[in-house]
């Protein structure tokens, strides 16, 4: 159909021609109600975004000289943001004199990392970045939000 007739088929029903795709060859066009269609495709968009789930990144921080108990209930912190979907980074913050004993930061990174055994994957190992040791962990298992979806 020319440009023309359907400019004028789109004025005898009161409503729009919208190029869909303008790329094409021929190009293609629409007749439609150009408010109705652009609220519709807004919409469509705001619905993709809820629907795509990023992935946070959360952040637990343990001192070199941390107690069994502070620990535990750190842990349980991080197992509750792992099963919730995220990455953790845990980060093991070096004072003082505490630098000249870095082979003690990372023995305690080996063991949050042995404490939950198979059910992570490290994306980052451990590694010093300054007065840090930091590494990134997260789930491989399937977290609350993947079931809900299924």
């Amino acid at each position: 159909m020319s440009r023309s007739e359907a400019l004028r088929l789109a004025e005898e029903q009161d409503l729009d021609l919208v190029e869909i795709s303008p790329s094409a060859n021929p190009p293609v066009a629409k007749i439609v109600d150009w408010g109705k269609y652009n609220y519709q495709k807004t919409k469509q968009q705001q619905a993709n975004k809820r629907n795509v789930r990023s992935i946070d990144m959360k952040q637990m921080r343990f001192g070199l000289k941390i107690g069994e108990h502070d620990l535990e209930v750190k842990m349980k912190k991080v197992n509750r943001f792992l099963e919730d979907g995220h990455k953790v980074k845990i980060t093991l913050v070096f004072r003082g004199r505490e630098l000249a004993h870095k082979d003690i930061g990372f023995k305690l990174a080996e063991r949050v990392i042995a404490d939950f055994g198979d059910a992570i994957s490290i994306d980052q190992p451990p590694q010093m970045s300054g007065k840090q040791l930091t590494f990134v962990i997260r789930s491989v298992r399937p977290t609350k939000q993947t079931e809900a979806a299924h």
